[in-house]
């Protein structure tokens, strides 16, 4: 673990419940990850259905072998797809249990993988991991600290996306009446001033009124 303390780690991993968004927050578990464990890239897989999707990465290298994990059909994260084990692999090149995946990581230069299953409440949505250019570079002590970071931020995405879903569900004119009401206190506008500063965002940024109301509503903020 290369994080100077307990404390620190604690600290950085409750602040990923302080992020706004969901880009926001995975961006967030992607630099701890490196930060708490070291490594050469990271990366946030979803795994539904038996599809892997790269949510998120830290270098191309990172997508390119999910990929390879859908066209070979196995691969660390598709064969622990349905439980909540982590996993730790030493040396790519004499790791035995995704042969055709483990061969072509170590071609590309990765040779150390740690990576913890994200889940909340039973439900496992993906994994994070961690991956590095030396064979041996992660050890059991960090297989234990990716864990409690992919708790931390399994809950901290689920929470997010929850918020972006409930926004969804809105029908726009409440949406838009939210949004007018944010508007309204922050800036000391009436209704017909925030609805027209609504509408000009709407119009400068080339999005639709109802975008512009949901970006207002999460980010209680214009958007830039």
């Amino acid at each position: 673990m290369t994080m100077g303390s307990a404390d620190e780690f604690a600290e950085t991993a409750a602040s990923l419940h302080d992020s706004d968004t969901f880009e926001e927050t995975v961006d967030k578990v992607l630099e701890f990850a490196l930060k708490a464990v070291g490594g050469r890239c990271a990366g946030v897989v979803f795994v539904r259905r038996g599809q892997v999707e790269t949510v998120a990465s830290t270098d191309d290298v990172v997508a390119r072998l999910d990929q390879l994990q859908m066209q070979l059909g196995d691969g660390p994260d598709i064969g622990r797809a349905r439980d909540r084990t982590s996993v730790l692999v030493d040396d790519t090149r004499t790791d035995a249990r995704w042969p055709r995946w483990s061969r072509a990581a170590a071609e590309a230069g990765v040779r150390s993988i740690v990576g913890s299953r994200l889940y909340v409440s039973g439900d496992v949505m993906g994994s994070l991991n961690v991956y590095a250019s030396p064979p041996g570079h992660f050890s059991e002590e960090d297989k234990s600290v990716a864990q409690v970071l992919a708790r931390h931020a399994a809950i901290a995405l689920a929470n997010v996306e929850e918020q972006s879903g409930l926004l969804r569900a809105l029908d726009s004119r409440k949406l838009i009446g939210m949004a007018e009401g944010i508007l309204m206190e922050r800036y000391g506008l009436n209704d017909d001033q925030a609805f027209g500063v609504l509408r000009r965002y709407s119009q400068n940024k080339n999005l639709k009124l109802r975008e512009v109301a949901a970006i207002v509503v999460e980010s209680r903020n214009l958007p830039h």
